[in-house]
């Protein structure tokens, strides 16, 4: 079967610029949308799962689905940290911090309006536990005093959590003194400070969550089978990058399956714009399908050409809707995580699979929208077409 040149396919494009570019517009528009859905989705997954240490073990009270449902009693967590396989810095101390977690409002810079922060109370040995957590303006918090440090995105997103600042929670006015970057993880979205000091606060007499350093992570199995053996604990181990993936998967579902359901939707419009240019087509080149089918290229080669051709259009348009995704990874957001509700601040992220998976589906709506209009062409007698010219 003799094949219709691509180069006579993409000439046609071409000579009909305008409409062409309108087209690949609208489907540019929809290809933006489902790229954008996709790239937020896996923002959110990548941002938390990155929060976790690999070698870190999280534990939580049986049945609690995140760390504000659960509660370690102080007997519990002297119990946890004289179990044998945890990791030690280099003062001997155990790599072991025993945390409250609490929800507290929060007013926003850009409109006053309040939204739950995380806070975290924890010790010094967190930065020992979270490496990726590093102070980049101010210090430490000092044990034992009302001093906190803020997540680079509440410091730039909240009032009163700038370095320097005071905030007034749970009766009493904490000092902003420092400021920290977790490298875009979960962490950028808390404020911490000290684990007592937070529990007298709160009123709290039990701990939400510990997480401790395993000394060689192919333990953790073994620890895990000692804490889940204990009658006294009832409590569950996991490992702390196992938990955020988990935590992660409730939002990052969600906006996946909404803002595919929208693409769905904005595609049938693209789609529709696609078979309208196509059928333009079919019937401004009559005669020339005819001279064609003269010539001797077979039916199978006209439809070949202009499904090719609808093809090439909305991998124009897919392309042009990539690009402009593309410049979202710049763009800083924050949205409410539906385990924790909670602000979580996260940024969106392109992916090798992301890009393969917008390219296919701009294809797609060009095959759906170019199948019909060149399956007529194709179908055309000779005669008729000849005499049409």
């Amino acid at each position: 079967m003799r094949a219709i040149p691509l180069s006579y396919i993409a000439r046609n494009l071409w000579v009909r610029r305008v409409t062409t570019l309108l087209t690949a517009g609208g489907m540019a528009l929809v290809v933006f949308v489902f790229a954008t859905v996709l790239m937020m989705s896996e923002g959110i997954r990548a941002t938390l799962v990155a929060t976790g240490q690999p070698d870190n073990v999280l534990l939580l009270r049986k049945g609690a689905g995140a760390e504000i449902n659960s509660a370690i009693g102080r007997e519990q967590a002297s119990i946890i940290e004289s179990l044998p396989g945890i990791a030690t810095n280099g003062l001997g101390q155990k790599l072991v911090s025993k945390e409250p977690v609490v929800l507290n409002n929060l007013p926003k810079r850009s409109n006053g309006k309040p939204s739950n922060v995380t806070l975290r109370g924890t010790s010094l040995l967190a930065l020992d536990l979270r490496p990726q957590v590093k102070i980049m303006q101010g210090r430490m918090f000092r044990p034992g005093t009302s001093e906190i440090i803020a997540g680079r995105s509440i410091a730039n997103g909240f009032r009163g959590a700038g370095l320097g600042e005071t905030l007034r929670f749970a009766q009493r006015d904490w000092t902003v003194v420092g400021v920290f970057d977790s490298g875009k993880t979960g962490f950028d979205s808390e404020i911490w400070g000290d684990a007592e000091q937070m529990m007298a606060a709160f009123r709290r007499n039990t701990y939400s969550t510990m997480v401790f350093k395993l000394a060689d992570q192919s333990a953790f199995a073994g620890i895990k089978s000692t804490i889940a053996d204990d009658p006294r604990l009832q409590i569950e181990a996991k490992p702390e990058i196992q938990f955020y993936a988990e935590q992660s998967e409730a939002l990052a579902t969600f906006i996946r399956y909404l803002g595919l359901s929208l693409s769905v939707i904005f595609s049938i419009g693209a789609v529709v714009g696609a078979m309208i240019t196509m059928f333009a087509a079919v019937a401004q080149r009559v005669g020339e399908i005819g001279t064609l089918r003269a010539l001797g290229f077979q039916r199978s080669a006209v439809l070949i050409a202009f499904l090719l051709e609808s093809l090439l259009l909305s991998l124009v348009g897919g392309l042009i809707g990539l690009f402009a995704a593309s410049w979202m990874q710049a763009v800083d957001i924050s949205t409410t995580n539906f385990q924790t509700f909670s602000e979580l601040a996260f940024q969106f992220k392109l992916t090798a699979k992301i890009v393969l998976q917008t390219i296919l589906f701009a294809l797609f709506m060009g095959f759906v929208g170019g199948f019909i209009p060149s399956w007529r062409a194709a179908r055309m007698n000779i005669v008729d077409s000849l005499r049409a010219s």
